[in-house]
């Protein structure tokens, strides 16, 4: 069906081990169009001037970290985001910290220079606001302040774990299945847990045990001022509240997280396909199924096309099982009955650990391998996105769009891959009110991506136009709800579609703990 494996496709083969080539985009970043918010300046200070290169060495001879600059050996491999498209970036700096007193330095050092700052995790920014200065993203030149080496990973009393902010997914999950535990998340390798949580996080167990942000306990924070929050239910309890769900870049620094665990589930992943003709019947049937199904069921459904699919585009489900094995197929068939039989069904049965690894596309490479860094075994890939909160079920109309933007997306020039992923919610996220958690898509049926993959160094721009144009034709459906973790820049008002009524409460922290606006990425609460 395929002439090679990319990582939204792996979703439909990881039951038969089948490994991704690197971790382009299950979450994809989006265009080199500028964002409609413009990116603000800090606030100078009365004593805001000038760096110059004795104050950047006195910085850097202050840290347990590292900092590099444009000239210095280390700054082309540090600068560098999960996404190539955003490589033209040239950072003022990047401040790696290792430590809060690093972070807290930074946060000074910018303030006082009036230097304007990006925040980074995992580098998997849509629009390319981590990377400090990339062409077209809205951000100026920055001190990138990077999180990526706090990476442990500590088990607490009461399986809780306290994870570094920079540690990768690939990490995380090593770490907690080895214990026997398992942490709800997403599927690639290379995302930080930080961005992650941060937005809400949807995965591949969100509809048995909630989204990341549901299992956060606790989360230490270094704020504009310099100073360190150790943030919960009790204490800083709104800054708590808007770290669960309200997006990252806008609020401080996270150094590390809590998370409460559960004992790790035996996984079903399953796989099936359709020929494209049946694809009206495929939606129109998953989407009265997946959201209101058994909740230890997840799945997602997708609809590529590209020189990829050799036939023609593909329809496909997958999805995890979290009940006996023996009854999956008992799950499907009330779907299946609707959808019409697929072309192939598989499915396999493994262990949380091994079942995370095949999402991420490792089954077959160490954790230490699991990174697209020097001596990692995955590769980047660049593309853009749109995205989608999706409320209501699609009538024929709505289908018909879709089907008619998958056809079209063949035509894209240089593209790989393009199309469409609707993953199931309902479940667990369903059960905590909109206001709970500073995410407010509980009653949503589904989170929705618009991508397309291209060659590094391909302009963007027909690609970019391609997610955004097929966003805008199922918005008569959709509306205009979105997802923060897969920020689209080109989105008219971003805290309404992102954070709906909670936008007026986020806002409202960010006065609290950044005042004087020194955290200036774009498509910020106010």
């Amino acid at each position: 069906m395929t002439t090679t494996v990319s990582r939204r496709h792996i979703l439909t083969l990881a039951a038969v081990g089948v490994v991704a080539a690197g971790c382009a985009p299950v979450v994809p970043s989006t265009p080199s169009v500028g964002p409609t918010s413009p990116a603000r300046t800090p606030t100078p200070t009365a004593t805001g001037t000038a760096a110059t290169a004795a104050d950047w060495a006195a910085l850097a001879a202050g840290l347990a970290g590292s900092l590099a600059r444009p000239g210095d050996t280390s700054y082309n491999g540090v600068r560098i985001t999960e996404n190539p498209r955003w490589d033209a970036a040239r950072p003022v700096a990047v401040l790696t910290a290792a430590r809060n007193a690093d972070v807290a330095a930074g946060l000074a050092f910018a303030t006082k220079h009036r230097i304007p700052l990006a925040l980074r995790a995992g580098g998997h920014s849509y629009p390319g606001y981590s990377a400090g200065g990339a062409p077209g993203t809205g951000v100026a030149p920055s001190l990138v302040i990077d999180a990526r080496g706090f990476k442990g990973v500590q088990f607490l009393a009461g399986n809780e774990v306290r994870v570094g902010a920079g540690a990768s997914l690939a990490r995380v999950y090593a770490a907690v299945g080895a214990k026997g535990r398992a942490l709800a998340g997403g599927s690639c390798a290379t995302v930080g847990i930080t961005g992650l949580t941060l937005g809400g996080g949807v995965g591949v167990l969100v509809r048995k045990y909630g989204l990341t942000c549901d299992a956060l306990r606790e989360v230490e924070i270094v704020t504009a001022d310099g100073q360190v929050h150790t943030a919960n239910e009790n204490t800083d309890a709104d800054l708590f509240w808007a770290c669960r769900g309200g997006g990252g870049g806008h609020l401080g620094v996270v150094t590390s997280l809590t998370f409460a665990t559960n004992p790790a589930p035996a996984v079903t992943m399953f796989a099936l396909s359709w020929r494209f003709s049946s694809a009206a019947h495929v939606i129109a049937a998953w989407q009265s199924w997946a959201p209101t199904a058994d909740r230890r069921l997840w799945s997602t459904l997708k609809l590529l096309n590209g020189p990829r699919y050799v036939s023609g585009p593909g329809v496909f489900v997958s999805g995890t099982w979290l009940g006996a094995h023996g009854e999956l197929a008992s799950r499907l068939a009330p779907f299946l009955a609707a959808a019409g039989a697929p072309t192939s069904n598989l499915s396999g049965l493994h262990s949380y650990a091994d079942a995370m690894a095949r999402y991420a596309g490792c089954a077959t490479i160490p954790t230490s391998q699991c990174n697209t860094g020097p001596g990692g075994k995955l590769t980047r890939e660049s593309f853009g996105a749109s995205t989608h909160m999706a409320y209501v079920k699609l009538g024929s109309a709505g289908i018909q769009h879709i089907i008619d933007h998958v056809s079209a997306a063949r035509s894209l020039p240089g593209v790989r891959e393009a199309g469409i992923s609707m993953d199931a919610l309902g479940g667990a996220v369903a059960d905590i009110a909109p206001e709970v958690t500073a995410f407010p898509h509980r009653k949503a049926l589904m989170s929705v991506q618009y991508t397309a993959t291209f060659p590094n160094g391909t302009n963007p721009a027909p690609h970019d136009a391609f997610v955004r144009g097929f966003r805008t034709a199922m918005m008569p459906q959709w509306g205009d709800g979105a997802y923060v973790n897969y920020a689209d820049a080109s989105l008219s008002n971003p805290a309404r579609s992102y954070f709906a009524g909670n936008a007026v409460r986020l806002a409202g922290v960010r006065k609290q703990y950044d005042p004087a606006g020194v955290f200036t990425q774009p498509q910020s609460y106010q």
